[in-house]
């Protein structure tokens, strides 16, 4: 019987760190409470535009995802087209993937509504603070940022999952340049009445002439009228069923790809992307390795 050496079996397991990564608690003035900052910068000298930059919602949930893609493919940029940069993560300060509440008044656009609490003995669930958490990211977010690392302002991208990727789309009709490229993945257009589609109304009604945009809606192939196999059968598979065709996320997107295509410019990029085997929480890291090619495509 083999034993382990003395010094193996004695060995302390240490924490994982995350090379070129750092957070930092920041109290903005456009927040009522800290939002938890999360950064990776390349560890060497900038390009002389700056680097790319990615940003992302939902850091806590989205942020290891994207720096391990964007660190694989930059190491070999002739294969993947990709290269390096930087990436910026909006998230809280806690240790689980989301903060639902602070997310609900965050990612969603006004006038937004007040629920009942998550859970027993906590707070009534606000929404409509999307326009707040925009201007903080413009105002307040961006300038810090500028201040840690060089950036390339032109080449500036959003990305944004369910409720991010229904801000993402929020930020889009309501400041067209904030950003050069969007990345909305499983977006919840349908929520509130679907009120984000009378805001791509204005801002179509706003910018007659074609706009340029580059923007890339997706959904998994579990978001629509077909059931995950593992639901099928199940206790909950009427449940699922009749959200499924209140949510209507493959077939919203779709659509919303489809009017926009339209109505931009010949250099405009507007894509719809259909995520095969995927369901809206299982689609989160290949919709963030799609958002880490886009953002860090190279130039031509």
């Amino acid at each position: 019987m083999n034993h382990p050496s003395s010094d193996y079996a004695a060995a302390t397991p240490a924490p994982v760190i995350l090379a070129g990564c750092t957070f930092t608690d920041l109290k903005f003035d456009n927040a009522d409470q800290p939002h938890r900052i999360f950064l990776f910068r390349p560890d060497k000298p900038a390009p002389p535009e700056g680097w790319p930059v990615l940003y992302l919602t939902d850091g806590n949930a989205c942020f290891a995802t994207a720096v391990d893609a964007l660190k694989v493919q930059a190491s070999y940029p002739n294969g993947t087209n990709v290269t390096e940069g930087v990436i910026v993560a909006i998230g809280y300060p806690t240790e689980d993937p989301y903060d639902p509440l602070r997310r609900s008044w965050d990612l969603s656009p006004p006038p937004g509504r007040v629920y009942p609490p998550f859970y027993p003995d906590t707070p009534d669930v606000r929404t409509g603070g999307a326009e707040r958490f925009l201007a903080l990211i413009e105002n307040e977010l961006k300038p810090w940022i500028e201040r840690q690392a060089p950036i390339d302002r032109s080449r500036q991208s959003l990305f944004g999952h369910s409720f991010g990727g229904l801000f993402t789309l929020y930020a889009l009709f309501k400041k067209p340049d904030a950003f050069n490229r969007w990345i909305s993945a499983s977006p919840a257009i349908y929520w509130e009445d679907a009120a984000i589609l009378e805001m791509e109304r204005e801002f179509l009604e706003k910018n007659s002439v074609p706009f340029d945009a580059e923007l890339h809606l997706s959904a998994g192939q579990y978001e629509g009228e077909i059931l995950a196999p593992f639901h099928k059968g199940t206790a909950e598979e009427q449940k699922r069923q009749e959200h499924a065709k209140e949510t209507r996320t493959i077939e919203l997107a779709h659509d919303m790809a489809l009017r926009l295509t339209e109505l931009t410019s010949s250099s405009s990029t507007i894509a719809f992307e259909e995520y095969a085997g995927e369901n809206h929480m299982s689609l989160l890291p290949v919709a963030l390795n799609r958002a880490v090619q886009i953002a860090f495509r190279r130039p031509n």
